[in-house]
Parts: structure tokens; C-alpha cells; sequence
């Protein structure tokens, strides 16, 4: 059973930091992306940044770009998301998802491209 379990989300002032962890276990896979996704009350699910376990590569969205840096331990199979210089306007509850990946392919940036997702964590900014 694949279990995607988040953790180091929490409450911070603005332009502070805060790590998310995404724990992995249960891949029936051995090639794979991992997403971090965000969803603010009221607002859709939103890709933030993505990473391949085979070939590295990454994504991130313009509004983090340059802020969040996502890394990856593939011999634990856990995934951070370093968040730096936070906006209220990241506030969100943040959720990490797995997929198979064809290596080479970079990592899928949609929602609707992971079928295993994580609890979320809870991310506050505060102005």
C-alpha cells in the first residue's frame, strides 16, 4: 500500500521559512514523480513543484520560483520542499502526490496526474 505522509508544516511570519517533509513508502514502482500541491480556502488545487526520482529534474510554478527549492533522498524515498522568504499569500494547506513516471519524462505538473496523495499539512503566513 503506498502511504504519502507530510510533516513541518506550521505557522509562520512573512518572509520566514519553513521545510515540508513527504515520506514515501509502498511504491510498486521503481520510477516515479513526486508533486507538492497547495489549496487555499476557497481556491483550486494548485501545483507548486515536482520532481523526478530517475533523472532529477523539477518544476515549479511562477508565484515560487526563485523562493522554493524541492529535493529528494530516493534511498528513503522523502522529498522536501524548502520554502523561503514565505507570503500570506502561501498560506495553504499543502499536499505532496506520487505517480509512476517514464524515466525521462521530467515529472507531471497536474493534479489530475497523481494517484496517490498525502494528508496535507497546514501552512499559515502571517502579514
Amino acid at each position: 500500500e503506498v502511504q504519502l505522509v507530510e510533516s513541518g508544516g506550521g505557522l509562520v511570519q512573512a518572509g520566514g521559512s519553513l521545510r515540508l517533509s513527504c515520506a514515501a513508502s509502498g511504491f510498486p514502482f521503481d520510477d516515479y514523480a513526486i508533486g507538492w500541491f497547495r489549496q487555499a480556502p476557497g481556491k483550486d488545487r494548485e501545483g507548486v513543484s515536482c520532481i523526478s526520482s530517475s533523472d532529477g529534474r523539477t518544476y515549479y510554478a511562477d508565484s515560487v520560483k526563485g523562493r522554493f527549492t524541492i529535493s529528494s533522498d530516493n534511498a528513503r524515498i522523502t522529498v522536501y520542499l524548502q520554502m523561503n522568504s514565505l507570503k500570506p499569500e502561501d498560506t495553504a494547506v499543502y499536499y505532496c502526490a506520487a505517480s509512476e513516471m517514464i524515466p525521462g519524462y521530467g515529472c507531471y505538473v497536474h493534479a489530475y496526474e497523481y494517484g496517490y496523495w498525502g494528508q496535507g499539512t497546514q501552512v499559515t503566513v502571517s502579514s
